[in-house]
């Protein structure tokens, strides 16, 4: 079971993750969560056997985990309850989907990502990390630049995306497609450089 995870991981995580940004509204609580519903499905599909549709389970593991957690973290009974209901409220575009039927999101995570308020080099860090999932000092590699300054960048631009509210959408302004444009051969540069020379190190 350990190994079917783990192939599921390599093949779904940040298909569950962007689900979960858009549901819970925040990078660092949908990575936590996604971390956790894999780790449940690890101890639960050895003992109850597999779902017939795990990233919709996973999915629905990790919103409720984050659930849990946001309430562990409240500080009052009132902010509980607000929580929430602000979860369930972004959860309910999905409420009259069948349960194998959990809509791809990374598409949204790209345009959050790469959105024009964030900096070029923030943009692609951001996309590196949540959607190609790099580890930090991958992204440094290819940079050529310490892990913590690109650790900083990225938590400036998640900062920056919930302070301006940058909506998690896709955009229909040609202009922003235009200024996408330029970024795709980097991330590509980026993302192949960084490997390799994870696998040079090796």
């Amino acid at each position: 079971m350990h190994e079917f995870v783990g192939e599921l991981y390599q093949q779904e995580s940040r298909r569950v993750f962007s689900t979960l940004v858009r549901l819970l509204g925040d990078f660092d609580l949908a990575e936590e969560a996604t971390q956790e519903a894999f780790a449940a499905a690890v101890e639960q599909w050895q003992q109850y056997g597999k779902p017939a549709n795990p990233r919709a389970w996973l999915v629905s593991t990790g919103r409720f985990k984050a659930i849990d957690a946001m309430r562990r973290r409240a500080h009052s009974d009132e902010l509980r309850d607000a929580i929430v209901r602000r979860v369930d409220e972004l959860s309910s575009v999905n409420a009259e989907k069948a349960a194998l039927d959990i809509e791809d999101d990374r598409l949204r995570l790209v345009f959050t990502c790469c959105h024009p308020a964030l900096a070029p080099v923030a943009q692609i860090a951001m996309t590196l990390r949540e959607v190609c999932d790099l580890t930090t000092e991958q992204i440094a590699s290819a940079f050529l630049s310490a892990p913590k300054t690109i650790a900083q960048r990225i938590v400036r631009a998640k900062l920056k995306i919930r302070e301006a509210k940058i909506p998690y959408e896709v955009p229909r302004l040609p202009s922003f497609l235009s200024g996408l444009a330029p970024c795709c051969p980097l991330f590509t540069w980026c993302s192949t450089k960084a490997i390799r020379r994870q696998r040079a190190i090796r």
